[in-house]
C-alpha cells in the first residue's frame, strides 16, 4: 500500500514538473513592453520651447531627463538620429493661474504646468505613430516667489511628464 502511494506521488510530482517545463513566466522590472527583436535604438531631438512664458533651462533638461529615462530602463541604444524609436517636441505651455481664490480676492495657492507636444515615430510599428500633447501641474503658496520654487517644480513636472510619455510609447499604455 505505502510503495502505491508513493508511484501516485511520484507520478502526480512528475506531471506537475512537466505542467510547469512547458509554461513560459516572464517578467519586466521595468514594465517596458518592446519588441528587441525589431527595435534596437532611439533617438531624441532637442525639445525647444515654444511657450508664451520661456524659462530657458527648461528645454534642455527636460530633453535630458527624457534621454535619462530610456537609458536606464531600457535595453536601446542612443542614437543621434533616426532611431527606431523617433522622439521630438516642444514646450508649448509653461504657465502660471491663480488658484484657491480667498475671499479678499487674492490668490492663497497658484498652479504651474508644464505641457509637451510630443511627435513620436516608431520605425519598427508605425501604427503606434503619434503626435500628443502632456501636461502636468503643480501647485504652490502664493506668498512664495515664483523664481523661488521654480526649479523644484520643474524638477517634478518633469518627471511626471517624462513617466506618461515613457509609458505611452515603451510601456505601450
Amino acid at each position: 500500500m505505502k510503495s502505491k502511494l508513493h508511484g501516485v506521488l511520484f507520478a502526480f510530482a512528475l506531471a506537475l514538473l512537466s505542467s510547469f517545463s512547458s509554461c513560459k513566466i516572464s517578467y519586466k522590472f521595468s514594465g517596458a513592453s518592446i519588441d528587441y527583436a525589431t527595435t534596437k535604438t532611439f533617438s531624441i531631438e532637442d525639445f525647444d520651447n515654444q511657450a508664451a512664458l520661456v524659462y530657458p533651462p527648461a528645454a534642455q533638461q527636460f530633453t535630458e531627463a527624457l534621454r535619462r529615462k530610456y537609458v536606464r530602463e531600457t535595453r536601446l541604444r542612443e542614437v543621434t538620429t533616426g532611431g527606431d524609436f523617433d522622439l521630438s517636441g516642444s514646450i508649448v505651455g509653461y504657465d502660471l493661474a491663480p488658484v484657491a481664490v480667498q475671499e479678499d480676492a487674492f490668490a492663497s495657492m497658484t498652479r504651474f504646468t508644464l505641457t509637451i507636444r510630443v511627435n513620436f515615430e516608431n520605425h519598427a510599428n508605425s501604427k503606434k505613430n503619434f503626435t500628443r500633447t502632456f501636461s502636468a501641474f503643480a501647485d504652490f503658496d502664493s506668498s512664495s516667489l515664483f523664481p523661488d520654487v521654480q526649479d523644484g517644480l520643474l524638477k517634478e513636472l518633469t518627471d511626471e511628464i517624462v513617466k506618461q510619455i515613457f509609458n505611452a510609447t515603451a510601456e505601450d499604455w
